[in-house]
């Protein structure tokens, strides 16, 4: 883990009733970086259900990360999730960590 880095714990169910509160809390912690700076881990060792909704959300935050010159890290991505990643091909988005 980089040493300006925020960490974001995923809700259990990232949806449609989760993804705006989880997006606005990702890119208020992007923000406090400044920009060209730091990099945002998502725990996603919480996680068990992601739907399109979810995965917007994701899309939505590494798109900001981006337009900041910052990284978004997953981490603690469990089996069903790292597939559905694979399968809408968003893996290549992010960059993956599996420690604490």
């Amino acid at each position: 883990m980089q040493p300006n880095s925020r960490v974001l714990q995923a809700p259990e169910n990232l949806g449609l009733v989760t993804r705006e509160p989880f997006r606005q809390q990702a890119n208020a912690l992007l923000d406090e970086m400044g920009e060209g700076r730091g990099q945002l881990v998502v725990d996603l060792s919480a996680t068990k259900e992601i739907d399109s909704a979810g995965l917007s959300a994701l899309v939505m935050v590494h798109r900001h990360a981006s337009e900041r010159r910052q990284q978004v890290m997953l981490r603690n991505v469990g089996p069903e999730i790292e597939f559905l990643l694979v399968l809408t091909k968003l893996d290549d988005l992010f960059l993956f960590s599996s420690g604490s």
